[in-house]
Protein backbone atom coordinates (compact mmCIF):
# COMPACT_ATOMS: atom_id res chain seq x y z
CA UNK A 1 0.00 0.00 0.00
CA UNK A 2 0.93 3.90 -0.41
CA UNK A 3 2.31 5.84 2.34
CA UNK A 4 -1.41 7.27 2.85
CA UNK A 5 -2.57 3.28 3.18
CA UNK A 6 -5.29 3.33 0.14
CA UNK A 7 -5.17 -0.10 -1.91
CA UNK A 8 -2.79 0.01 -5.44
CA UNK A 9 -4.88 -0.96 -8.19
CA UNK A 10 -3.03 -2.02 -11.78
CA UNK A 11 -6.21 -0.54 -14.32
CA UNK A 12 -5.01 -2.75 -18.16
CA UNK A 13 -6.51 -1.04 -21.01
CA UNK A 14 -5.89 0.96 -23.65
CA UNK A 15 -9.47 2.03 -24.11
CA UNK A 16 -9.54 6.03 -23.04
CA UNK A 17 -13.44 5.15 -22.54
CA UNK A 18 -13.06 2.35 -19.80
CA UNK A 19 -9.64 4.31 -18.28
CA UNK A 20 -12.19 7.54 -17.41
CA UNK A 21 -14.63 5.73 -16.39
CA UNK A 22 -12.58 3.58 -14.28
CA UNK A 23 -10.18 6.46 -12.73
CA UNK A 24 -13.90 8.31 -11.37
CA UNK A 25 -15.00 4.46 -9.49
CA UNK A 26 -11.38 3.98 -8.72
CA UNK A 27 -11.08 7.52 -6.85
CA UNK A 28 -14.41 7.16 -5.61
CA UNK A 29 -13.49 4.12 -3.52
CA UNK A 30 -10.01 5.73 -2.58
CA UNK A 31 -7.66 3.64 -4.34
CA UNK A 32 -4.88 4.86 -6.16
CA UNK A 33 -4.08 3.23 -9.70
CA UNK A 34 -1.71 2.37 -12.05
CA UNK A 35 -2.65 2.33 -15.87
CA UNK A 36 -0.84 0.02 -18.03
CA UNK A 37 -2.18 -0.68 -22.04
CA UNK A 38 -0.99 -3.73 -22.46
CA UNK A 39 -0.67 -7.24 -20.55
CA UNK A 40 2.73 -7.62 -21.17
CA UNK A 41 3.65 -4.55 -19.39
CA UNK A 42 1.19 -5.11 -16.73
CA UNK A 43 2.82 -8.85 -15.88
CA UNK A 44 6.76 -6.73 -15.06
CA UNK A 45 4.76 -3.99 -12.84
CA UNK A 46 2.81 -7.30 -10.85
CA UNK A 47 6.53 -8.17 -10.06
CA UNK A 48 7.09 -5.50 -7.90
CA UNK A 49 4.47 -6.95 -5.35
CA UNK A 50 2.55 -3.75 -4.18
CA UNK A 51 -0.59 -4.34 -6.10
CA UNK A 52 -3.87 -4.94 -4.28
CA UNK A 53 -6.08 -5.05 -7.33
CA UNK A 54 -6.09 -5.74 -10.84
CA UNK A 55 -8.48 -4.61 -13.37
CA UNK A 56 -8.20 -6.09 -17.26
CA UNK A 57 -9.93 -4.67 -19.93
CA UNK A 58 -10.71 -8.03 -21.45
CA UNK A 59 -9.23 -9.29 -24.72
CA UNK A 60 -9.49 -12.94 -24.31
CA UNK A 61 -6.43 -15.29 -24.57
CA UNK A 62 -3.79 -12.08 -23.59
CA UNK A 63 -5.78 -11.68 -20.24
CA UNK A 64 -6.29 -15.47 -19.65
CA UNK A 65 -2.82 -15.21 -19.55
CA UNK A 66 -2.43 -12.03 -16.95
CA UNK A 67 -4.89 -13.71 -14.73
CA UNK A 68 -2.87 -17.22 -14.75
CA UNK A 69 0.18 -15.16 -13.56
CA UNK A 70 -1.17 -13.74 -11.05
CA UNK A 71 -2.87 -16.61 -9.90
CA UNK A 72 0.76 -18.55 -10.25
CA UNK A 73 2.61 -15.67 -8.39
CA UNK A 74 4.18 -16.98 -5.27
CA UNK A 75 2.69 -13.56 -3.34
CA UNK A 76 1.21 -14.90 -0.01
CA UNK A 77 -1.73 -12.37 -0.95
CA UNK A 78 -2.64 -12.51 -4.04
CA UNK A 79 -4.82 -9.72 -5.93
CA UNK A 80 -8.32 -9.18 -6.65
CA UNK A 81 -8.92 -9.28 -10.13
CA UNK A 82 -11.93 -7.36 -11.73
CA UNK A 83 -12.42 -7.92 -15.68
CA UNK A 84 -14.64 -5.59 -17.60
CA UNK A 85 -15.90 -7.36 -20.64
CA UNK A 86 -18.65 -7.20 -23.26
CA UNK A 87 -20.75 -9.60 -21.05
CA UNK A 88 -21.01 -10.59 -17.27
CA UNK A 89 -20.68 -14.29 -17.90
CA UNK A 90 -17.80 -15.79 -15.00
CA UNK A 91 -14.55 -16.03 -16.28
CA UNK A 92 -12.13 -18.35 -14.43
CA UNK A 93 -9.73 -16.96 -11.91
CA UNK A 94 -11.89 -13.68 -11.85
CA UNK A 95 -13.32 -12.52 -9.00
CA UNK A 96 -15.46 -9.82 -10.21
CA UNK A 97 -17.34 -9.22 -13.92
CA UNK A 98 -18.11 -5.69 -14.95
CA UNK A 99 -19.92 -5.67 -18.20
CA UNK A 100 -19.30 -2.76 -20.30
CA UNK A 101 -20.55 0.02 -21.02
CA UNK A 102 -19.31 0.90 -17.61
CA UNK A 103 -21.80 3.17 -15.67
CA UNK A 104 -21.85 4.68 -12.07
CA UNK A 105 -24.20 2.32 -10.89
CA UNK A 106 -22.75 -0.94 -12.57
CA UNK A 107 -19.32 0.34 -11.36
CA UNK A 108 -20.08 1.26 -7.87
CA UNK A 109 -21.97 -2.55 -7.43
CA UNK A 110 -18.85 -4.59 -8.89
CA UNK A 111 -16.23 -2.20 -6.74
CA UNK A 112 -18.23 -2.53 -3.75
CA UNK A 113 -17.88 -6.77 -3.38
CA UNK A 114 -13.94 -5.96 -5.00
CA UNK A 115 -13.28 -3.72 -2.09
CA UNK A 116 -14.88 -5.71 0.68
CA UNK A 117 -12.58 -8.70 -0.96
CA UNK A 118 -9.60 -6.93 -0.66
CA UNK A 119 -10.37 -5.41 2.74
CA UNK A 120 -11.13 -8.95 3.93
CA UNK A 121 -7.85 -10.53 2.41
CA UNK A 122 -5.55 -7.55 4.02
CA UNK A 123 -6.89 -7.81 7.53
CA UNK A 124 -6.48 -11.26 7.42
CA UNK A 125 -2.49 -11.66 6.43
CA UNK A 126 -2.17 -8.28 8.13
CA UNK A 127 0.16 -8.92 11.34
CA UNK A 128 0.37 -6.00 14.08
CA UNK A 129 3.17 -6.02 16.02
CA UNK A 130 3.20 -6.95 19.95
CA UNK A 131 5.44 -7.84 22.69
CA UNK A 132 3.54 -9.43 25.58
CA UNK A 133 4.17 -12.15 27.58
CA UNK A 134 2.37 -15.47 27.97
CA UNK A 135 2.11 -18.28 29.85
CA UNK A 136 1.05 -20.85 27.06
CA UNK A 137 -0.38 -24.94 28.49
CA UNK A 138 1.02 -27.08 25.32
CA UNK A 139 0.69 -31.15 25.21
CA UNK A 140 0.10 -32.98 28.42
CA UNK A 141 -0.47 -29.50 30.12
CA UNK A 142 3.34 -28.31 30.01
CA UNK A 143 3.99 -24.40 31.09
CA UNK A 144 5.10 -22.45 28.49
CA UNK A 145 6.37 -19.34 28.69
CA UNK A 146 6.51 -17.19 25.57
CA UNK A 147 6.21 -13.75 24.20
CA UNK A 148 3.72 -12.63 21.84
CA UNK A 149 5.31 -10.92 18.97
CA UNK A 150 2.56 -10.37 16.68
CA UNK A 151 -1.09 -10.91 15.65
CA UNK A 152 -3.64 -10.81 12.82
CA UNK A 153 -6.86 -12.36 11.87
CA UNK A 154 -5.79 -15.67 11.40
CA UNK A 155 -3.40 -16.28 13.51
CA UNK A 156 -0.13 -14.73 15.65
CA UNK A 157 4.02 -14.90 15.99
CA UNK A 158 5.61 -16.41 19.25
CA UNK A 159 8.94 -15.96 20.60
CA UNK A 160 10.35 -18.91 23.01
CA UNK A 161 13.22 -20.50 24.57
CA UNK A 162 11.39 -23.82 24.95
CA UNK A 163 10.69 -26.28 21.96
CA UNK A 164 7.82 -26.41 20.15
CA UNK A 165 6.42 -29.33 17.92
CA UNK A 166 4.85 -28.97 14.47
CA UNK A 167 0.60 -29.60 15.11
CA UNK A 168 1.04 -28.68 19.12
CA UNK A 169 -1.75 -26.54 20.38
CA UNK A 170 -1.38 -24.24 22.21
CA UNK A 171 -3.71 -22.97 25.23
CA UNK A 172 -3.12 -19.25 26.30
CA UNK A 173 -5.25 -16.07 28.31
CA UNK A 174 -3.85 -12.86 26.22
CA UNK A 175 -4.52 -8.86 27.34
CA UNK A 176 -4.28 -6.74 24.20
CA UNK A 177 -3.48 -2.93 24.61
CA UNK A 178 -6.59 -0.84 25.94
CA UNK A 179 -9.10 -3.97 25.24
CA UNK A 180 -11.40 -4.37 27.97
CA UNK A 181 -10.44 -7.39 29.01
CA UNK A 182 -8.20 -10.83 28.32
CA UNK A 183 -9.20 -13.16 26.35
CA UNK A 184 -8.59 -16.94 25.72
CA UNK A 185 -7.04 -18.26 22.87
CA UNK A 186 -6.20 -21.87 21.23
CA UNK A 187 -3.28 -21.96 18.52
CA UNK A 188 -1.74 -24.68 16.40
CA UNK A 189 1.27 -24.46 15.79
CA UNK A 190 2.74 -24.42 11.99
CA UNK A 191 5.90 -23.82 11.50
CA UNK A 192 9.15 -23.21 14.22
CA UNK A 193 12.76 -21.64 13.75
CA UNK A 194 15.87 -22.55 15.38
CA UNK A 195 16.54 -19.19 17.08
CA UNK A 196 12.81 -19.59 18.57
CA UNK A 197 10.25 -18.26 16.74
CA UNK A 198 7.25 -19.67 15.77
CA UNK A 199 4.05 -19.20 13.87
CA UNK A 200 0.46 -20.23 14.65
CA UNK A 201 -2.89 -20.17 13.48
CA UNK A 202 -6.11 -19.99 15.60
CA UNK A 203 -7.67 -22.95 16.44
CA UNK A 204 -10.40 -21.75 18.51
CA UNK A 205 -11.73 -18.63 20.38
CA UNK A 206 -14.73 -18.16 22.23
CA UNK A 207 -17.25 -16.06 20.28
CA UNK A 208 -17.35 -12.99 22.47
CA UNK A 209 -13.29 -13.09 22.60
CA UNK A 210 -13.01 -13.29 18.68
CA UNK A 211 -15.25 -10.12 18.79
CA UNK A 212 -12.92 -8.17 21.34
CA UNK A 213 -9.99 -9.34 18.67
CA UNK A 214 -11.56 -8.71 15.80
CA UNK A 215 -12.70 -4.76 17.52
CA UNK A 216 -8.84 -4.44 17.94
CA UNK A 217 -7.62 -5.64 14.80
CA UNK A 218 -9.97 -3.24 13.43
CA UNK A 219 -9.11 -0.29 15.11
CA UNK A 220 -5.02 -1.46 13.96
CA UNK A 221 -6.24 -1.31 10.35
CA UNK A 222 -5.33 2.03 9.00
CA UNK A 223 -7.01 1.43 5.69
CA UNK A 224 -7.72 4.83 3.93
CA UNK A 225 -11.82 5.10 3.94
CA UNK A 226 -13.62 5.30 0.68
CA UNK A 227 -15.36 8.81 -0.16
CA UNK A 228 -18.68 6.75 -1.07
CA UNK A 229 -20.21 3.93 1.40
CA UNK A 230 -18.18 0.98 0.66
Amino acid sequence: MTPEMAFECLLVSHDPVVFSAMDRILKSFSICTRLCPTTSRAASVLEEGSTDLVVIDWEGEPSLDLVHEVLSSQRKQRPTIVAVASDDRAIPGVHVVLRKPITPETGTTSFRAAYSRMLRDYRRHARYALLESIQAAGENGRAIPATLTNIGDGGLGLSTKEELMIGEILAFHLQLPAAPRQISIQARVLWTRDYGAAGCEFVRIPPVDLQILHDWLKGKCPVKKPLIDA
